[in-house]
This record gives C-alpha cells, structure tokens and sequence, in this order.
C-alpha cells in the first residue's frame, strides 16, 4: 500500500508568507502601533516638544518616522534583489531629515497618524512579500562603509526599528519636558 501525500502546489508555495518575513512585518507594525498610540495621548503643547539633541518637534517626528517607510522598503528590496545601495551617506540622510522637518513643521496630528497608518502597512505588506531567500541576499551598503548587509539586517536596522527609535526618544523628551 502506498500513501499519498499532498504537495503544495507551486502557486501556494510562492504565495506562502515566510514566517521571518511575517515576523518583521509584525515586529513594524508593533512599533508603528505604539508610536501611533502615544501620539495620540499628547495634547496640542506636547505635540510641539522638541526632542533634545535631534531639535524636531515630537510632532515633526512622527510624521518623519511614516515618510521614510517607503523609502526605507525600496532599499531593502533593491538588497532582496542583490543590488548594492550606493551613494546614500549619513550626510544626505541628514539633509533628507531637515528638509522634512522644514516641509512639514506644522503637521497636524489628525495628518502624522494617517500617513503612519498607510505607509506602515504598506510597508509590512511589502515585507511579508519577500521570501527567506530574498531576506538572506547581501549587498554592499554605502551608509554603512559598503559592508555587505543582508535584506532582514537592512529591515531590522532601518525600517523595523526606526518607529521604536524614534518611539524612545519621544518618552525621552516628554518626561524631560523638551529640556
């Protein structure tokens, strides 16, 4: 007698979602979540409190946090393809920063939270497209001295941390009272 087992048909092998993938992309949406959440427990004043050492408005930040998940996602696939990341320096990733924080200096809460709310999900649909064969591919980095980062590493240290990051230093900033 033999048994039969049923294989996944190739369309459900590829549709699959990796279980790394998902991971990450729940890990971001957590973060997005509480940064989400705290914001909208600040009153009108708090909004408006600069962080210390950065010098952007809480505000500022949150809307910040929302706008670079695009950008952020595009790189790491661009690492999912075996494409090095060439010419993004910390000193243009400052200059992106101000000319955000110049742009959008007034946004509203109501704003900041949408925007968050769309790119974050965005962001983690995209990160559950990749596979555990993309999220394992290297590629040099410029922003970090050309070393050879794999796709989640990239994930991890940019798009998946950033709202955690960011999320620390505004409860930072808030029991300080912006001093």
């Amino acid at each position: 007698m033999s048994t039969v087992t049923s294989q996944p048909s190739r369309n459900a092998r590829e549709t699959a979602v990796s279980r790394r993938a998902n991971a990450l992309a729940e890990r971001l949406e957590q973060g997005a979540a509480a940064l989400a959440a705290l914001a909208r427990t600040l009153s009108a004043t708090e909004w408006q409190i600069r962080i210390p050492h950065d010098g952007r408005p809480i505000g500022v930040v949150v809307h910040h946090v929302a706008s670079m998940y695009p950008l952020e996602i595009q790189l790491a696939q661009s690492l999912a393809a075996g494409q090095a990341i060439g010419g993004v320096t910390w000193d243009a990733v400052h200059e992106l920063n101000a000319r955000h924080a110049t742009e959008n200096g007034t946004v509203t809460l109501a704003a900041a939270l949408e925007l968050l709310e769309r790119n974050s999900a965005a962001a983690a649909a995209a990160i559950r497209s990749l596979s555990d064969e993309e999220l394992d591919r290297a590629a040099e980095v410029s922003l970090n001295a050309d070393a050879p980062l794999t796709c989640q590493f990239f994930l991890e240290d940019h798009a998946v941390r950033h709202s955690y990051h960011h999320l620390a230093r505004i409860r930072a900033a808030l029991a300080s009272g912006g001093r």
